[in-house]
């Protein structure tokens, strides 16, 4: 018996994506949305094809999420923000508040979003999700972007 298998690839040409970046903590949202934009040029996306939706916090990256994504504009949209806990429980808030946000605009929508949004201990771990020890979350949402849009159009097809 022979299967059909789908698999999504990193071809980025010709896809339309939409990032969505927060600027709380901007010295790491700055280098995940600059690990973002190079993953996506590595992979043949023209910078054209890049649209970037700047916000004032993590909190509120899933409305411009949900935007992005009802405009039909976009083949993907990447999330980018970063939550560092601190002394009160508002991390727990807002950590579970975007991730069910962006959960809900995928399903809603169809349209894949990818979750750069990291989420740490302190401020060194989110430096080394940031482009050091522990590569570019950004860069990694982006291909993540890039591959469930490669797949979602096969599907469709």
């Amino acid at each position: 018996m022979s299967e059909n298998r789908l698999e999504g690839n990193y071809a980025a040409a010709g896809l339309k994506i939409g990032i969505v970046v927060s600027r709380w903590n901007e010295f790491i949202t700055r280098a995940l949305l600059d690990g973002a934009l190079d993953a996506l040029r590595k992979h043949g996306g023209n910078p054209a094809d890049v649209t970037v939706a700047e916000v004032p916090g993590s909190f509120e990256i899933p409305v411009a999420v949900h935007a992005m994504a009802q405009s039909g504009k976009y083949d993907g949209i990447v999330a980018l923000g970063c939550v560092i806990r601190g002394a009160t429980t508002h991390y727990d808030h807002i950590a579970s508040a975007v991730t069910s946000g962006i959960s809900s605009v995928m399903l809603t929508t169809g349209v894949p979003v990818a979750f750069g949004v990291i989420t740490t201990e302190s401020i060194e771990q989110a430096i080394e999700r940031a482009g050091s020890k522990a590569g570019n979350k950004g860069a990694e949402a982006a291909l993540v972007a890039v591959e469930m849009a490669s797949l979602l159009k096969q599907i469709r097809s």
